[in-house]
């Protein structure tokens, strides 16, 4: 009797000893480029969503603005002190998070890149993300249908220069649009002739307004407009409205968010590549957990999808309409 009472009691401490270990939430972080923009507030619903499902624990935290390399930084190193051990992330500058990565990489966490990628884009364990050169595809492609032959003056609202997603975006453009273009693994930014106008707008929607009244005043004649996204392109808008040409220009983006879905329904802008940010971050924290309990790491590139939504169908051209756009989009509806 005593030997059993023993043996259950050794094994009693041993599971308790066990149980706490196996029950410790594995905690992710997840760093965004901003805390505003309708894509990474849906972003963080979405592994917000996923971690909760899963029984993990969610870090969160972004740069003040978009190019805040430091505010990542220091986010990054905070959850790693707070036992961070995947940490998700849209890098700001492509090249300059790569030694906080390599840090973090050396501790042990395993670090995927969101939506951007980095420069190079090894130096994260795995990419989710949209194809933003094909992004980019669909809108030259629809364009150049819905222009049908008419000689283009073109102006570019990019992101920011050596940025690889708005390089993609940019040169995936002109490459659809059948322009002398850069591939995707180049980021610089391309210019053949029909470019008249190339601005940077940071994706906001203030700075798109200025550059699109800066392109005007350097070619009034202007009449195709590539915006990096949905804000730029309703800044875009905005000045070609009070400039009178709205209604001769056309304005194509990237994104996807339901503010411009509605733009694209209100004739606003042509055209959109809507891409998903919620699967990015589901995707992202499903292999945080994985992660935790086998120590197998998420690798290489994982593309997330895209579809081209317009209000007004070209031929040889797929799209869907703005209600299956709004009924996929992201931000308040």
């Amino acid at each position: 009797m005593l030997k059993l009472t023993l043996a259950t009691a050794l094994t009693t401490a041993a599971l308790v000893a066990w149980a706490p270990a196996q029950a410790a939430e594995p905690v992710i972080g997840l760093i965004t480029k901003t805390e505003t923009n309708p894509f990474f507030v849906k972003m963080k619903e979405g592994a917000s969503a996923e971690a909760k499902a899963k029984g993990a624990k969610l870090l969160s935290g972004a740069g003040k603005t978009d190019g805040d390399n430091a505010g990542q930084v220091a986010a990054m190193e905070n959850m790693i002190a707070a036992g961070a051990k995947t940490i998700l992330i849209t890098p700001s500058d492509a090249k300059a998070i790569i030694p906080a990565i390599k840090k973090a990489q050396e501790k042990g966490v395993m670090v995927i890149a969101l939506d951007s990628p980095t420069d190079p884009q090894e130096a994260t364990d795995a990419l989710f993300a949209t194809d933003n050169y094909q992004a980019g595809v669909l809108i030259g492609q629809y364009a150049k249908a819905a222009m049908a032959g008419k000689p283009v003056k073109i102006a570019t609202l990019d992101l920011f220069p050596g940025h690889p997603v708005g390089a993609q975006r940019h040169n995936g453009f002109l490459q659809g649009f059948g322009l002398k273009s850069n591939d995707k693994k180049n980021n610089e930014l391309a210019r053949p002739a029909e470019v008249v106008c190339m601005a940077d707008s940071f994706g906001d929607r203030a700075k798109g307004q200025t550059a699109m009244e800066n392109c005007l005043q350097k070619n009034p004649d202007i009449n195709l407009v590539y915006t990096i996204n949905e804000p730029a392109a309703a800044g875009a808008f905005n000045a070609l409205q009070k400039a009178g040409k709205e209604k001769g220009v056309m304005i194509v983006s990237v994104d996807g968010g339901c503010d411009g879905i509605k733009d694209v329904a209100a004739g606003k802008i042509a055209a959109t590549s809507q891409q998903y940010p919620l699967k990015m971050a589901a995707m992202g924290v499903a292999a945080g957990v994985d992660y935790a309990s086998t120590g197998k790491k998420a690798s290489g590139y994982t593309d997330t999808g895209v579809t081209l939504i317009a209000a007004k169908p070209v031929a040889g051209v797929e799209s869907k309409d703005t209600t299956v756009g709004h009924d996929l989009c992201w931000g308040k509806k």
